[in-house]
């Protein structure tokens, strides 16, 4: 094999997290899962969007997560939109339990992926809403940054 592969395949990213979130921490937690709903995300049928988690009773979950079902899958394919339960150690879960209770922070999906052990891993972030302000200022400085770089591709051109 000439062609090294990336050690993380990516199978769904939540664009919209860094929009209308500003983030503070990443934790990287498993996921509980059926084989027929890893082989699915094996084809990239995951889907992050309005996915958020909770800590209840010390454990943390996951809601809104949709894995499409399996297309070689039989009666056995569990429900696309279940809640899915989150691994992580149990000083983490106690962690974010209190920082989500406490500080009005939100625990938010911004990636789904499989590590090198070719297990699935999420990238939970702690994250705390955005106001509107913030939102016009994160896409003002996206375009200021297009600006430049257009510039600096024309200036080179020449």
């Amino acid at each position: 094999m000439s062609k090294k592969e990336p050690k993380n395949k990516t199978v769904a990213k939540n664009r919209r997290a860094f929009f209308d979130y500003e983030v503070f921490e990443t934790f990287e937690a498993g996921l509980v899962l059926s084989g027929t709903e890893v082989r699915s995300l094996r084809e990239g049928g995951g889907q992050l969007t309005d996915t958020f988690a909770l800590v209840r009773k010390g454990e943390a979950w996951l809601h809104g997560l949709h894995i499409k079902p399996y297309s070689h899958g039989n009666r056995a394919n569990p429900e696309p939109d279940r809640v899915r339960k989150l691994l992580l150690h149990k000083k983490q879960i106690r962690y974010l339990g209190e920082k989500t209770a406490q500080a009005g922070l939100t625990l938010v999906p911004i990636k789904l992926y499989f590590n090198e052990d070719e297990r699935v891993k999420v990238e939970l972030g702690l994250c705390r809403g955005k106001k509107q302000y913030d939102k016009r200022h994160s896409m003002a400085a996206r375009d200021v940054k297009i600006e430049v770089e257009r510039a600096l591709k024309a200036r080179n051109r020449t």
